[in-house]
C-alpha cells in the first residue's frame, strides 16, 4: 500500500567516502573523507557498508573509527590488528536498519576516519551510508 502521512515518502539517498592512505595519510586525528557537509542535517542513516579494499596497517597500535555525528557512530574506534580492519572485504556498521540503531544528524555532517594510538602506514577503506530525509 503507498504511504498516505502528511509528507512525500522520503526517498533513499546515499553517501560515500574513500579514505586511502596514499591520499589522506594516517596521522593520527580526525581526517574527513567525505565531501564537506555531504550528509544533510535531520538525515536518518539507516544503515550502510564499509569496504576494506586493502588491509589497513599501523607501525605502533593504531586504531581506526568511523563517525558521522558523534563518535564511534558509524563503526566503533578498533586496532587495525584486528577485525574489522586487518583483512579486506566488506565489514558491518552500527546502523542496521532498524529504528534503534538508526543516527540522525542534527546539522550537515561529513563522512570522518579517525585515527588514534598510532600513526597507520597503509589501507584503503569505502564507506557507504543509506539515508533518508523526512519531508523531501
Amino acid at each position: 500500500m503507498p504511504y498516505t502521512g502528511g509528507f512525500p515518502n522520503p526517498a533513499v539517498k546515499s553517501a560515500r567516502a574513500r579514505w586511502d592512505f596514499s591520499v589522506d595519510g594516517g596521522a593520527v586525528g580526525a581526517i574527513s573523507i567525505g565531501s564537506t557537509g555531504q550528509i544533510p542535517a535531520g538525515a536518518y542513516i539507516t544503515h550502510g557498508f564499509v569496504e576494506v579494499d586493502t588491509a589497513v596497517t599501523s607501525s605502533a597500535s593504531g586504531t581506526l573509527a568511523i563517525h558521522v555525528e558523534a563518535a564511534d557512530d558509524i563503526v566503533a574506534a578498533a586496532a587495525v590488528s584486528g577485525a574489522p580492519w586487518s583483512t579486506t572485504g566488506l565489514k558491518s556498521i552500527v546502523p542496521v536498519a532498524t529504528g534503534a540503531t538508526a543516527k540522525k544528524t542534527t546539522a550537515a555532517r561529513t563522512i570522518t576516519a579517525t585515527i588514534a594510538t598510532g600513526a597507520l602506514t597503509a589501507g584503503v577503506v569505502d564507506v557507504v551510508l543509506f539515508y533518508v530525509v523526512l519531508g523531501d
